[in-house]
Parts: structure tokens; sequence; C-alpha cells
């Protein structure tokens, strides 16, 4: 038996499955459990002749429960899988993956207390994620409320606090705790939940490492890993701050040693707007213009702009450049008197100036 995790689109319903071909199933008793937690019961799979696909055995509602869930969010989560070899009992196979989920309790705090028990006892990770037929990264997930204070832990468990919220107090250090515990415990005051809590958390700039311009081995401060959402986050915003920076005069030094005539680097928060500007190559004076983000960080450089004012009078230089030259004849514009008795028809018409004029206003 191997376990593995697959997306959606390289799964398909095996024709051995009792239920292939009929109608979508109700799903109506599962699919809260799989919105709120996802799919924990591996689905048991086989190759179906295809390297990149294989067909599901038995699971075929976690499928689709699992596909309507990625219809609701617009994005589908891969799913745990096991699957079979030549020669293993299918039937045995899944009697003793249900066997080995089915101790999993179903809350996250619970599911903590008996992971935390199986790695005091000398279980690793991987040897958990196994026996459990989930991912690694879901066992270090639930592992994680370990960093949660026991008085959170145990309101996370009556559903008093949503998982949102328990999953960012997961990166908040304990005097944080302690302070968000205190606002919770007081009716009189409001204590941040989901968002706002992350916003609380980080005093309003949550910076992703992400967005650094720098290594991130250079930088001395602390980083707060959410296990959650994947994402690592500065917890000193000032020293995020000075060594961004610092690789921004960096690159703004950079694109002057490289021909650019001009580098300007916009106040954090002030947007480029490209209609005020249109594109302009380096050899024909375009500038590098480089957009700072103050509530992310993020940094975001565009090359080759001039601001529309300034490149008007290069335009009109160009138009008259293209201008066709006078085609002079016998009704040329200097035989031409006024337009009240101009005689000249087309195609001699075009050699007046004052027709010209009118065309090019």
């Amino acid at each position: 038996m191997q376990l593995a995790i697959f997306p959606l689109d390289r799964l398909n319903i095996s024709a051995l499955n009792m239920r292939h071909g009929k109608r979508a199933p109700d799903l109506s008793d599962i699919l809260p459990s799989v919105r709120a937690r996802g799919v924990l019961v591996p689905l048991l799979v086989r190759p179906n002749g295809s390297p990149e696909s294989f067909e599901i055995v038995a699971g075929r509602r976690r499928y689709f429960a699992a596909k309507s869930l990625a219809d609701e969010r617009g994005k589908a989560d891969p799913l745990p899988c096991a699957i079979m070899e030549a020669g293993e009992d299918a039937d045995a196979l899944e009697a003793s993956l249900i066997e080995n989920v089915a101790r999993l309790d179903p809350d996250e705090v619970s599911q903590w207390e008996t992971f935390s028990r199986l790695i005091r006892e000398g279980r690793t990770v991987p040897e958990i994620a196994g026996t459990f037929g989930i991912t690694e990264l879901q066992v270090k997930r639930i592992l994680a409320l370990g960093e949660l204070l026991p008085k959170i832990r145990e309101a996370y468990r009556r559903d008093e606090i949503d998982t949102e919220t328990a999953r960012y107090l997961t990166m908040a250090s304990k005097a944080q705790q302690k302070d968000w515990l205190a606002l919770f415990a007081d009716p009189g005051q409001y204590a941040p939940r989901g968002y706002q809590l992350k916003q609380w958390l980080f005093g309003g700039q949550s910076i992703s490492t992400k967005v650094a311009l720098f290594a991130i081995e250079d930088y001395p401060g602390l980083i707060v890993s959410d296990l959650f959402g994947k994402e690592s986050y500065f917890a000193d915003a000032d020293l995020f701050w000075q060594k961004q920076n610092e690789a921004i005069a960096a690159k703004r030094d950079a694109c002057l040693e490289h021909g650019w005539s001009e580098v300007i680097v916009l106040e954090p928060g002030q947007q480029f707007h490209s209609w005020d500007h249109e594109k302009t190559p380096k050899q024909k004076g375009g500038k590098v213009f480089i957009a700072v983000s103050y509530r992310g960080g993020r940094v975001s450089p565009r090359a080759g702009y001039r601001a529309r004012r300034l490149a008007a009078p290069a335009r009109m230089a160009r138009a008259q450049r293209r201008r066709p030259r006078n085609r002079r004849g016998p009704n040329s514009p200097d035989r031409c008197r006024t337009m009240s008795i101009c005689t000249v028809m087309p195609p001699c018409a075009w050699a007046c100036s004052t027709i010209r004029a009118q065309h090019f206003a």
C-alpha cells in the first residue's frame, strides 16, 4: 500500500466502483464535514493505464464532495489516496484504512492530544501521517494547536472560537495570546477575530516573506510561520522596512548602471497608473518607476515608461515627419487664391494647404 496526494483532475471513477455510471450521490451528510476539515479518509485508487491518472475504486462520495467544494471556492484541494498494487485485497485494504482513521477523534483539539501523545512516545510526523492516512502537513497543522494557551484550546473545543481565529492565534506569542484572552473574557471589550486578528497581531501590517527583495537569511528579526496558510511573516515591520528600503536603493542603482535615464521611486502607497504613461524604450528616454505597497510591502518595478504629457511633443514631431509632401501641379497651393473661388477637384484637392490643415487638425 502506498499513500499519495493527487489533484482532482488526475482522478476519475473506476468502472469497478459499484455506483459507477449512476447520478451524483447525496452529499448532505458529509459535505459539512468536508467543507470544515477537508477529506481526511483516503480514497482507494489504482492506475488506469496512464502514469498521470488514477481511477477511484472506493471513495466516490468523497470525490464528489471535493468537487462540489471546489466549485464553491473556485479552487480544488488535492485528495489523499491509497494506491492499490497487484495482488492486494481491496476489501482488506479499505477496512484497514477505515479502522485507522476511525481511531482519530473528530475535533482538532482531540486530534492534537492524540498526536502529541504519539510524539511523546517517539513517533515521527511521517509515521503519524502514514498511520492515519493523512498528509504530513495536516499533522503539523494539528500539532500547531499546541502553541495555544490551554484556555484558548478549550474555548476552541467548545466552538466558542472559530477555526480561522484559532489558527491565527497559533502565530501569536504567549504574551499576545494573554492579551487577546483578556479581551475575549471581558464582555465589555472587543476581541478581534479572523482577518482582523491577523492585522492585530502584526500591528496592522502582516508582511509576507514572499515580498522581500532581500535574502531572508539577511533578516535578523523573528519570522512567524503560518502552517495553515503555508505563509511566513516578518514579526518586526520596522526592521523589515529597513532591509526592504536598502534593497530598493540597490535596485535603483542597478537600473541606472544598466543605462536607464532615470529611476523614480514612488512614495509608499502611491500607485503607478499605466493610463498616465506610455511605453517608451530606454533609448528614447524611457524611465523606471518603482511602486511600493505600504500595507503589504510588495515592490512593483515598471520599466520603460514615460509620462504622457512628456511624450506628446515627440508624437507631434513624428506626425509632422509622416505627413505627405506637397504634390505640385497646375492647381498647386502656389496658384490658389481663396477657398471661396477654388475649383480644384480630387485628387488635386489634396494639394491645397487649407484642406490639409483641416485634415490634421
